[in-house]
């Protein structure tokens, strides 16, 4: 069978940057990472596929000869050969999973306990401001906490536990089996006890022996400076609590963005409309911004036009886990005033007798341009 192309996987052109290839494989391995599409093998296909992409283009080596030969360039180099879930799983948190002590995902380790409590998710909306400088939340959850009476144990208070006959006291059991090849030993958690090792014959009056019951908690959580939306932290153990003292499930922050009155984000850029006049616009000059750490001067070069975008470097958001920052792009917008004032009227009128006309479509503005409108204006 044909293997796909790797960039048609990632939906990029051949000329795509390693910025390009990180943003569309984050967005696809997001989308369909197994955490958040359990039992649905077409999702963990296209997360192999779209990680196994990822793997060859994002190595500058291991891309030219993708580039050059095809997939017969990266056989043999760490390349696609039986690529499976687990090492899709590991590249992906190696390189998108874990800030500022966080990560995007559980990565699986624990589903084997039944006992576990469950993840809770909740979703964190940021303004532009928390997400330029960190911030410190709180976020109040209702969930299962440990019971007040025997403190998650699940057993009335003062009752003894005994031995689980069935596993010995271990919490799991081993099944022998023999074939052609030799013998296999297969280990799993002990279905009398679920792993404890002990079974309760006097389970808790208040709990009824699940060692748990309703409650609220309130959590703290503070986002790294340039998170983004889509982006998850973990906060491990916070989640509900797990039954007859078993592990607690984590909390799941889903990262949301509040959308800002005059900035939209572009990775780590930001992007603002400028509106100037008409004689800012022909003349240039200094006009003020506002930026996320207060307003700043900004030069107007002469005879800027609508549309040209003017770059502040180092005024834009933080990278993540990064000392550098984006840069503000201020979009330049001509203003024309719908009702100019008499005085206004009067002086367009004489600018207009001698103004140039517009250049033909590929054209250039004739000389002297520039000089008839200042001594019109007379400046």
């Amino acid at each position: 069978m044909t293997q796909r192309d790797y960039y048609e996987i990632l939906g990029l052109a051949r000329s795509a940057t390693v910025d390009d290839i990180k943003r569309a494989y984050r967005r696809q391995a997001l989308e369909n990472h197994p955490d958040r599409n359990p039992d649905n093998h077409a999702a963990e296909e296209r997360f192999k596929a779209a990680t196994e992409a990822y793997q060859v283009l994002s190595d500058p080596d291991k891309r030219a000869r993708y580039d050059q030969f095809g997939h017969a360039g990266v056989r043999g180099t760490g390349g696609p050969a039986d690529f499976d879930l687990s090492e899709a799983l590991r590249m992906f948190m190696r390189d998108f999973g874990a800030f500022g002590g966080f990560d995007f995902f559980g990565g699986g380790g624990r589903r084997g306990d039944d006992r576990r409590g469950s993840d809770l998710q909740v979703h964190l909306t940021l303004d532009l401001d928390e997400i330029a400088h960190g911030a410190r939340k709180q976020i109040k959850l209702k969930k299962l906490v440990a019971c007040d009476v025997c403190g998650g144990s699940g057993a009335q208070k003062g009752s003894r536990l005994e031995t689980c006959a069935t596993c010995g006291g271990r919490g799991e059991v081993r099944q022998v089996s023999r074939s052609f090849f030799g013998q296999f030993i297969n280990v799993s958690i002990c279905p009398q006890c679920e792993g404890t090792g002990e079974i309760m014959r006097d389970p808790c009056a208040r709990c009824g022996g699940e060692g748990r019951e309703p409650g609220e908690a309130t959590v703290a959580v503070e986002p790294p400076p340039g998170i983004a939306a889509g982006q998850y932290m973990q906060l491990r153990g916070l989640g509900e609590a797990g039954r007859r003292g078993g592990a607690p499930g984590d909390v799941i922050v889903a990262i949301e963005e509040k959308e800002h009155a005059i900035f939209q984000r572009r990775g780590n850029d930001l992007l603002m409309d400028l509106p100037i006049t008409y004689t800012m616009a022909v003349l240039g000059g200094a006009v003020e911004i506002p930026t996320l750490e207060g307003p700043v001067a900004l030069d107007v070069p002469r005879g800027i036009q609508s549309g040209k975008i003017l770059r502040l470097k180092g005024r834009g958001l933080p990278a993540l886990r990064e000392k550098r920052k984006g840069d503000l792009l201020a979009r330049v917008q001509v203003w024309i005033p719908e009702k100019p004032s008499a005085e206004e009227e009067k002086l367009l009128a004489k600018l207009k007798k001698i103004e140039s006309q517009p250049p033909a479509p590929g054209g250039k503005r004739g000389a002297g341009w520039f000089e008839r409108v200042r001594d019109a204006w007379g400046v």
